[in-house]
């Protein structure tokens, strides 16, 4: 990891823009950018380990980073994949918690931390800032009910189905990894596997050059229902 040098300028041009920040007046976010750092990962390079100290809230610039944890086993299960834009390590930014996940450098990838201290400092001192975290915080908690609901409503086959439909048409379809999907899922690589390969034998897709393509739609849509 290394430090990258930018001027006051760039720091409030990216918090300006962050759902964190995007309304708090100049001069907050002028205190903010003061406690705001620019740091560059090489791929393979770990940004934090779990149950460490927690430094900030983390914004991804450029590049992405994967956030797992590890099994009793010593297996690795992925929780997310992000990439440009996405934030993490937010509770322990706010509650003073150690690290919940590790998350590592998928490629080369510029990250902005912002001061976990600093914002809670601003929690205290700032009731709109305090009632924009408890808004986010709220709209993550929905989020992650819904993906509780998916994985115990539907199998793995169903939900990649669904994830599918909800891609881009093909000429845009971005290049998911079986990883990456995994991620999404909230399942592993192999079962990801095995669901493609399912998908694929029913005619609903067919994979060409390491690329999903709806072959059936009519079928695909059948995949998304709970039961076939």
């Amino acid at each position: 990891m290394k430090l990258v040098e930018v001027s006051r300028n760039e720091k409030l041009k990216i918090l300006r823009v962050n759902p964190y920040f995007d309304d708090l007046p100049e001069d907050v976010l002028k205190v903010i950018a003061t406690q705001t750092q620019l740091r560059e990962y090489e791929r393979g390079d770990m940004l934090f380990w779990e149950g460490d100290p927690c430094a900030g809230l983390h914004i991804i610039q450029s590049g992405s980073v994967k956030l797992y944890r590890i099994s009793p086993q010593g297996r690795q299960y992925i929780i997310a994949v992000l990439t440009e834009g996405a934030t993490c390590n937010e509770v322990p930014a706010f509650d003073g918690g150690t690290n919940p996940v590790n998350v590592e450098a998928l490629e080369t990838s510029r990250v902005w931390v912002v001061d976990a201290l600093t914002l809670r400092e601003l929690v205290k001192s700032n009731p709109e800032f305090a009632l924009k975290i408890l808004s986010k915080f709220g709209q993550n908690l929905r989020n992650l009910v819904h993906k509780v609901s998916e994985m115990a409503f539907y199998q793995v086959t169903h939900r990649l189905a669904r994830l599918i439909t909800e891609l881009p048409v093909d000429e845009s379809r971005p290049h998911w990894t079986q990883e990456q999907l995994a991620a999404r899922l909230g399942t592993v690589r192999e079962v990801v596997s095995r669901s493609l390969k399912e998908l694929e034998k029913s005619g609903a897709i067919r994979i060409e050059d390491r690329r999903i393509h709806i072959k059936d739609g009519d079928v695909l849509r059948q995949w998304t229902q709970p039961y076939n």
